[in-house]
């Protein structure tokens, strides 16, 4: 479980992340979950070796509106997480269209859950396993 953690949504998230930065905080990196339904997308931010995070849960299909404009290095993340998980990021700074990382002939959204896949939880024996 992460700690120091607050919830937040689409609507408030470049002015959550703008109030961070006159404080000191430094941008660290950003986390995608795939949930199933949706995504967990988590904002990481550093002050004097303390985190503290973000979580923006995102509707499958929903765009992701950029922090790049506020943080010029968060395009690197923004655009493995556009490739890896096929959500679409709006207003990148440098918007490499799905070809950061991935070849026109390389899977598309490798890292989504794939229908049917199983998902075990440690200390559960595999039939007990929900199919999501």
């Amino acid at each position: 479980m992460i700690n120091n953690v607050e919830n937040i949504t689409v609507d408030c998230l470049l002015d959550k992340v703008a109030s961070k930065l006159p404080l000191g905080f430094r941008f660290v990196t950003m986390t995608c979950v795939d949930c199933g339904e949706h995504f967990d997308i988590l904002y990481h931010f550093d002050k004097n070796y303390e985190l503290t995070n973000f979580r923006l849960s995102l509707k499958k299909g929903e765009p992701l509106p950029s922090i790049s404009g506020l943080i010029f290095a968060a395009l690197v993340v923004e655009n493995e997480i556009q490739d890896l998980f096929g959500i679409k990021v709006n207003g990148l700074a440098l918007d490499y269209e799905g070809r950061f990382l991935l070849t026109e002939t390389a899977p598309e959204k490798p890292l989504c859950r794939v229908p049917g896949v199983m998902i075990v939880e440690a200390g559960k024996p595999a039939e007990a396993a929900e199919v999501k």
